[in-house]
C-alpha cells in the first residue's frame, strides 16, 4: 500500500451473517455476509484489502485513470460505496470465477468520494484471487466496467491501467531479467520487477519458503520511506505490506513504522454468525510480533464512508 499521506490501518475479523449496507443513501446495496474475513482497514472507513475464510484475497489500488459510472440516487441500481467494494466480495465469493460472473451482471452502481479531509478523489482498481491460484482485476474505465480474468495475471500495480501494464510487460519479454531490470519507483517498472522476480523465486510446498520468497518481492518493489508526490499518490512511499497465504489461510501484516510481522491464523478464528466482531489496533503504534490471534479484542464495526 503507497500513498502521498499516511494510511493508519488496524485488523478486522468480520464473521459470517453481518448485515452490510453499500452506505449511499436509501438506494443503496443491502447484503448479508455468507464468509467471515480478516482485512486492514484505512482510516477504519474502508477496506483496501483483506482475505475471507475461503482463501479469497481482495485487494484495491489506486488507478488514476478510473472513472466510475454515474448514480442515480433515485435510480432503479442500487449503489455501493467504493469503500466496501473489496469487502463486498470478500463477504459475498468464494472464488475469482463467482465473483467475476457476479460483477458481470453490475447490479450496482460504484460510487466514489473524497478522502475525508484531502482534496483526493478516490480512484481505484480492484484485484480478485483464490485458494486455487486464479485471478482477476476489475477497473472503470471510460465508465465501464472491465474485467482482465486469468489465473496467468499474478501481478497488479497502480498506473497505467492492467491492459497497457501488460502491453509493457509484453515488451520487456525480449530484454533478460537477469542482465536489466528497470528500477524505478514507476508502477510499471514496479510491475515488471515483481514479475520477473516472481517468475524466478523456488516453486515449494514449503509454507516458510513461500511467504519469505513473496514478501522479499514485495519489498523489492517497496517505495523508500520519505519518496512522495504529492500530486501522484500512486508514485509515493510504501505504508504497508500485506502477505496472503491462500492455501494455510493465514494472513501477514507489516507496517513500515513498526517494521515487525504480524500473522492472523484463520484456523483459530470464530467466523460462526453472531460471533463477536475483533480489532486489533495497529493505528497508533501499538508494536506485536508474530501470531496475533490472542490480541484481538472485542469492538463495534467501523462504519464504511459512504456520501
Amino acid at each position: 500500500m503507497d500513498f502521498s499521506i499516511d494510511i493508519p490501518a488496524n485488523l478486522w475479523i468480520f464473521p459470517r451473517g453481518m448485515q452490510r449496507s453499500g452506505n449511499v443513501g436509501p438506494n443503496s446495496i443491502s447484503w448479508c455476509s455468507s464468509y467471515g474475513s480478516v482485512v486492514a482497514s484505512s482510516w477504519d472507513i474502508a477496506t483496501p484489502d483483506g482475505m475471507n475464510e475461503k482463501g479469497l484475497v481482495a485487494n484495491l489500488l489506486w488507478l488514476v485513470s478510473s472513472q466510475y459510472q454515474a448514480f442515480d440516487k433515485n435510480g432503479e441500481k442500487p449503489g455501493l460505496s467504493i469503500a466496501a467494494w473489496a469487502q463486498y466480495a470478500l463477504d459475498n465469493f468464494a472464488t475469482v470465477q463467482e465473483a467475476v460472473e457476479e460483477f458481470q451482471k453490475e447490479r450496482f452502481t460504484l460510487v466514489s468520494e473524497f478522502i475525508p479531509g484531502t482534496d483526493k478523489f478516490t480512484t481505484v482498481h480492484l484485484s480478485l484471487s483464490d485458494a486455487s491460484g486464479d485471478s482477476a482485476i476489475f477497473e472503470y474505465i471510460n465508465g465501464q466496467l472491465i474485467i482482465h480474468h486469468s489465473g496467468s495475471y499474478q501481478v497488479m500495480t497502480n498506473d497505467p491501467p492492467f491492459e497497457q501494464q501488460l502491453a509493457i510487460k509484453g515488451y520487456w519479454a525480449s530484454i533478460p531479467g537477469n542482465v536489466f531490470l528497470p528500477g524505478t519507483s514507476k508502477a510499471p517498472d514496479r510491475f515488471l520487477r515483481a514479475s520477473y522476480y516472481l517468475d524466478m523465486i523456488p516453486q515449494t510446498s514449503d509454507p516458510k519458503v513461500v511467504i519469505a520468497s513473496v514478501l522479499s518481492i514485495v519489498r523489492n518493489v517497496s517505495v523508500p520511506y520519505g519518496i512522495a508526490t504529492a500530486d501522484q499518490p500512486h508514485l509515493s512511499n510504501t505504508r504497508w505490506r500485506v502477505v496472503a497465504d491462500q492455501k494455510h489461510l493465514v494472513y501477514f501484516f507489516e507496517n513500515v513504522l513498526t517494521p515487525n510481522v504480524v500473522w492472523v491464523n484463520f484456523k483459530k478464528i470464530n467466523f460462526e454468525p453472531n460471533s463477536n466482531v475483533k480489532k486489533l489496533s495497529l493505528m497508533h503504534g501499538e508494536i506485536y510480533a508474530g501470531e496475533a490471534n490472542t490480541y484481538f479484542e472485542d469492538s463495534v464495526p467501523f462504519a464504511f464512508k459512504g456520501i
